[in-house]
């Protein structure tokens, strides 16, 4: 008992007076009462999204021996357009925005003016559900197509939520059938 009353002694010893009890009772400089500030736990919406986006795995896009990985991040960080189009249920304009599939393509060596065999190329992107569509690269050149393709990452100015941080979308159909969610792939094939 001896030794306890002597190390409780030593430690009151080693901290200034009044340290340990102003502290304790939230006490400020002078003794004055100060309640304890709570934590602050909120996260910029730049923070969140960040955060977000560090844990969304990225898009491959290939072309032959070329392959290019992109985050979510990278992808915002490009000039994007804008698609307005309607939902498919509710038969309301949605203004996507994205960046042209063209671009990123461009990017792993496929041209931006299709001649010859290049019009052979294409498409084949898939989802994180396995869903896989085709474009053809005409479809996909604004070159030889009007329509556009994009590569989206909101919706009416919020980040999608439905099935994923990026979809691939494009416009003049009268369905929806060939989007797709939570991208994960883009390969650039060659037809026989």
């Amino acid at each position: 008992m001896g030794r306890r009353v002597v190390e409780v002694a030593l430690a009151i010893a080693l901290f200034p007076v009044g340290a340990v009890s102003q502290q304790a009772a939230g006490m400020g400089p002078g003794g004055s009462l100060h309640p304890p500030r709570p934590l602050d736990t909120t996260l910029t919406r730049q923070q969140a999204n960040q955060g977000r986006d560090a844990m969304i795995p990225p898009i491959k896009i290939s072309f032959g021996k070329k392959s290019q990985e992109w985050t979510a991040e990278k992808l915002a960080a490009l000039p994007h357009e804008r698609m307005q189009v309607d939902d498919a249920n509710e038969q309301t304009p949605q203004t996507y925005s994205g960046v042209p599939l063209i671009v990123l393509l461009m990017e792993v060596g496929v041209p931006e003016k299709l001649k010859g065999k290049d019009l052979r190329l294409y498409v084949v992107a898939e989802g994180k559900d396995g869903n896989r569509v085709v474009y053809s690269m005409g479809e996909v050149s604004p070159d030889e197509h009007e329509g556009e393709v994009l590569l989206v990452d909101s919706v009416d100015g919020k980040p999608l939520a439905d099935g994923g941080p990026i979809a691939l979308i494009s416009s003049g159909e009268r369905r929806h059938s060939r989007w797709v969610h939570g991208v994960v792939s883009i390969k650039v094939q060659l037809a026989d």
